[in-house]
């Protein structure tokens, strides 16, 4: 029995400015996305919670200026228990109820991760500590792909189950390249009882050589048939048609599947995943005016 495609949810993860000129970009983005209507969207925090202050003040911003429901990452790293219970209580008075609970990346110039002294020693204790205050809807992060710290594949899948018995109720993949990737990992969690949602995270293609950068960074997988097609498309100054087609076609896939959410990595720049989205036919008609 085939799959009848669904009417799909998208959300949105932003990231937060550290200049004057990122600050207008950000604000441009949330405006050409908002009429979307996003089931909800993400701020994330910079590499070693660098960006705590932004992000909390983007969210609040955000939260109160548009009326999105925004689920605002919140992370490990380089915090006390009571400090990083103390960000989530903030936004809880901010009226977000949603957080992405990440263990977080090495700090700048760091290995690997490493534990505050006095903090929370991972994704799970971070995610059962937040399920305890009753606050929030708890989302946290995947890995279609071997996460660079996991022993093998299915460590990523128990680890996430683990996560998903802390107390969170839905995960967001890191993104891939091929819609089998996504495909085979959701019939690997299934098979180890994993039954909470899992959204595919979907990143436009803004810039290939940055794509790729980013993908050696997570160890997502760089399809050689999607490298020589940038590099033609390059030549002939083809790249945006390229990465249009070429998100499109994975959405459509994932959507014939059974797919009911999309997550865009915007990276601030709306143009792609607007264009996107609206090639999917998942603009509310009440929008259509606003992002012609």
């Amino acid at each position: 029995m085939s799959i009848q495609p669904v009417r799909a949810r998208v959300s949105f993860e932003f990231f937060p400015p550290q200049t004057l000129d990122a600050s207008f970009r950000l604000w441009e983005t949330v405006q050409a996305l908002a009429p979307m209507a996003p089931n909800f969207v993400s701020v994330t925090y910079g590499a070693g919670g660098a960006t705590r202050a932004l992000t909390h003040d983007a969210v609040g911003a955000i939260h109160r200026n548009y009326g999105l429901n925004v689920a605002a990452h919140l992370t490990c790293v380089n915090a006390t228990k009571a400090e990083t219970l103390e960000v989530a209580a903030s936004y809880a008075a901010l009226g977000v109820t949603e957080i992405v609970a990440l263990r977080g990346d090495a700090p700048n110039g760091a290995d690997r991760f490493t534990p505050h002294p006095e903090g929370f020693a991972s994704s799970v204790d971070l995610i059962a500590a937040l399920a305890q205050t009753g606050k929030f809807k708890i989302r946290v992060g995947a890995y279609p792909e071997r996460h660079p710290d996991a022993a093998d594949d299915r460590a990523d899948i128990v680890w996430l189950k683990r996560k998903l018995d802390a107390g969170a109720s839905s995960a967001i993949t890191q993104f891939f390249f091929e819609a089998e990737t996504f495909l085979r990992f959701r019939d690997a969690c299934a098979a180890e009882g994993i039954t909470a949602p899992i959204i595919p995270g979907i990143l436009p293609i803004q810039s290939w050589q940055g794509a790729k950068r980013f993908a050696a960074r997570c160890g997502a997988k760089v399809p050689a048939r999607l490298d020589e097609a940038f590099a033609f498309a390059a030549r002939d100054g083809r790249e945006e048609l390229l990465a249009l087609t070429q998100c499109t076609t994975l959405c459509e896939r994932l959507l014939s599947e059974g797919v009911e959410d999309l997550h865009f990595y915007t990276l601030n720049r709306p143009h792609l995943t607007r264009e996107v989205v609206r090639a999917l036919g998942l603009v509310p008609e009440l929008a259509l005016e606003k992002v012609a």
